[in-house]
């Protein structure tokens, strides 16, 4: 008589499948704070019993979901490098754009997730997603080594991140709309990034304008968070963490800010502040397109990789939605955004519209990823090195 079994692990095998992929939508779309089990039961079309079946809570199924997007980025890695190893002429760079190309075009949502599900997970957790895609990235890191032996061993690694985070990009969501020119987009900015040797980074100029802000207690409060926001993610940080890291006590706090999210808000308008205050500064510089670009890219990293706030505004931003001031925050993000795509498009004038989207999205997304990495951005030359993988990007 045949056994049941294996049919029945199968069901089992696919629902659980299922349920990530419902998971992982809702989880991109929404944030993970706003999304219930039930939520994705709905999604998924089956009970919420059902889900618990298979997962024991919901941070089981984000840890989960997380791991299936690792799963594609193994796999893909796999077959790219096998079917080039077995080409009369193989080109192992040509394997790592195949990979990072068919990674993201595939489902953008999915791995994507290990990206900021850091904060919701556990120490344990992160540390198994961090192996693991650290494994890959040092296998396309070795591929680019292997087709340009000028390469040191830390510029191959730099090279592979920026990659990882160009396929995670906006560049993906877009797949959907025209595949063919998000594709061909997608490998084009790869093979520029692959063309660059980061160690010829320039030293990065002097900020053109100093960062504002008011000053005395309200300012320290708000550096203070900004960098346990970063450090232990903001569902982990409380106001008496806030509180001990300035001298005071959790409810002094209040006394500046009436909740928590009131100063992710500040966070988030001081860090809009910062950007906006620098491409002032650049517009009184010059006014040419392709040299204005090129002093956003020098103030959005110096930015960045001088101050906390502007990752965690982007990061922890979800915690907002909904909000009139989510809306606030989204609409200056926004507006920052499009500045440097009209510079672009100015600058490459028969260029597409969404190319130049995509191109920028990109862009942003390589310095954003690697100040998550914070083994980065204590290195003298990170900063440089970031500025001239931007610009090197943006041609």
């Amino acid at each position: 008589m045949p056994s049941s079994k294996a049919p029945r692990r199968t069901r089992a095998i696919d629902r659980r499948e299922q349920l990530c992929a419902a998971a992982t939508v809702l989880f991109t779309e929404r944030g993970y704070p706003h999304v219930s089990v039930s939520d994705v039961a709905a999604r998924a079309g089956v009970s919420t019993p059902t889900v618990y079946r298979h997962f024991a809570d919901k941070q089981a199924l984000l840890f989960a979901a997380t791991q299936g997007g690792v799963d594609s980025f193994e796999a893909y890695t796999e077959s790219a490098l096998a079917a080039e190893a077995a080409r009369d002429h193989p080109d192992p760079a040509h394997a790592v754009v195949t990979a990072a190309t068919r990674l993201s075009m595939a489902d953008p949502g999915a791995h994507t997730l290990w990206r900021w599900s850091g904060q919701h997970l556990s120490d344990e957790q992160n540390r198994e997603v961090v192996r693991r895609t650290r494994r890959v990235l040092r296998r396309w890191a070795a591929a680019l080594a292997e087709s340009r032996p000028a390469l040191s061993e830390r510029e191959s690694m730099y090279l592979a991140g920026a990659v990882l985070s160009v396929a995670g990009s906006r560049i993906g969501r877009e797949a959907k709309a025209n595949a063919p020119l998000v594709e061909s987009t997608m490998r084009q900015l790869i093979w520029r990034l692959l063309d660059l040797q980061p160690a010829l980074a320039p030293p990065l100029p002097d900020p053109v304008v100093g960062l504002p802000g008011e000053g005395g207690r309200r300012d320290e409060i708000l550096d203070a968070a900004a960098r346990l926001f970063a450090e232990r993610g903001y569902p982990g940080t409380g106001m008496d963490h806030i509180g001990a890291a300035v001298g005071i006590t959790g409810p002094s706090v209040y006394k500046h800010f009436p909740a928590k999210e009131a100063i992710l808000v500040a966070i988030g308008r001081r860090s809009a502040m910062r950007l906006e205050a620098g491409a002032m500064a650049a517009g009184f510089i010059t006014s040419n397109p392709a040299e204005l670009l090129d002093l956003l890219v020098d103030s959005y990293v110096q930015t960045i990789t001088t101050s906390p706030d502007l990752q965690v505004a982007l990061s922890s931003g979800y915690v907002l939605a909904g909000t009139p001031d989510a809306a606030e925050l989204v609409t200056m993000e926004r507006g920052y955004v499009a500045r440097w795509i009209d510079l672009w498009s100015a600058a490459h004038p028969d260029a597409d519209r969404t190319v130049a989207t995509l191109t920028i999205h990109a862009a942003l997304a390589i310095v954003l990823d690697a100040v998550r990495m914070p083994r980065s951005t204590p290195r003298p030359e990170f900063a440089a090195r970031m500025a001239y993988l931007v610009k090197g990007l943006l041609a």
